[in-house]
């Protein structure tokens, strides 16, 4: 397939997004410092309109990043802390009774919950049992709300950021795979490096923290939302990244003995699609018009860590699903032009 050139307008709106991308690290680097590789896939997760869920130990500023962001973005941001008394009403919103004073009718109305926001973030969502969490299903995957037979749209862009605690597991509630496989990356935040840390220290122990401009507006978010569709994928790209999400899956013929051994279920196609979705959003964030296999391997842990299942044998032999992620691009060769 020959290589689409971008129209002229395009090739201004790269160099605009490009810009814009480098202002939003600068600005977000004033208050959360370092950790670049997580800002940008979060990024590139909310450009592409998928959701991300965020795995790290308490203190690593989780809230302050999403926070941060949506001052940024100038989008609207609620936070729910996700407790094990937590109600799906709680979330979505519920029908109360509201009289008329004049005529004396009665009728419901609904009332809003925190879901109708443009970023939510979902602190903690494995602290909340299952019926909890899955009133998130349908607004992450169909942007709408049904309650009591009526379906309210939410507000676009919408973001789903949930975090995890990965220490403690007394008291969770591990999220179902179908629900896990409705989060587009698996991000997760390390413990940051000695002289970030230093860093990081000097600067929130001094002043009050630097007030964030807006780099970006709705309106433009939307057009990159729709600019990331239309960046063209050679088929040499495509077969790669299908040829990976089906490298993680054990008991088929070309599977390979490790996944045999050590993996429980692979990943499915939604795997493919989000690695070609996110590729396509880290291009444009990078100034391309053009999809290419590195962007693939960059955005591989993310999408298939939360979708690789392991069996016993891996957790006795201390086999992580990173491990299997960097064994699988090792052994995939990229396709030939």
């Amino acid at each position: 397939m020959a290589e689409e050139k971008p129209q002229v307008d395009e090739v201004k709106a790269l160099a605009e997004i490009r810009k814009a991308h480098a202002r939003i690290l600068e600005e977000i680097g004033k208050v959360f410092i370092g950790q670049i590789k997580v800002v940008e896939e979060v990024l590139y997760a909310l450009f592409a309109q998928g959701h991300v869920l965020l795995i790290g130990v308490p203190g690593l500023g989780k809230t302050l990043l999403v926070n941060s962001l949506a001052q940024l973005l100038d989008l609207a941001f609620k936070r729910v802390q996700f407790t094990p008394d937590l109600m799906p009403s709680d979330i979505i919103g519920t029908e109360i009774i509201e009289e008329n004073m004049k005529t004396g009718e009665r009728n419901f109305r609904f009332v809003k919950g925190p879901i109708f926001t443009q970023i939510l973030l979902a602190d903690e969502i494995n602290r909340t049992p299952p019926k909890t969490q899955a009133a998130l299903l349908q607004a992450m995957q169909e942007k709408n709300i049904t309650s009591s037979g009526t379906t309210y749209p939410l507000s676009e862009p919408f973001f789903v950021l949930a975090t995890q605690n990965p220490i403690e597991q007394e008291g969770t509630y591990p999220l179902p795979e179908a629900q896990l496989d409705r989060f587009m990356f698996n991000i997760r935040i390390e413990y940051p490096p000695t002289e970030e840390e230093i860093t990081m220290v000097r600067a929130t122990t001094g002043g009050g923290i630097p007030s964030l401009k807006p780099v970006l507006h709705q309106d433009k978010i939307r057009e990159l939302q729709e600019m990331v569709r239309k960046v063209p994928v050679s088929e040499r790209v495509i077969r790669y990244a299908v040829t990976i999400a089906e490298a993680t899956r054990p008991g088929r013929d070309k599977s390979p003995d490790f996944i045999n051994n050590y993996v429980t279920w692979g990943a499915g196609p939604r795997a493919s699609q989000y690695l070609i979705l996110g590729a396509k959003a880290r291009a444009v964030l990078q100034g391309r018009f053009y999809v290419a296999c590195e962007d693939i391997r960059a955005l591989a842990y993310a999408v298939l860590r939360h979708r690789i299942l392991l069996n016993f044998n891996a957790e006795a032999e201390g086999v992580t699903t990173d491990s299997i992620i960097e064994k699988i691009l090792k052994i995939i060769p990229e396709p030939a032009s």
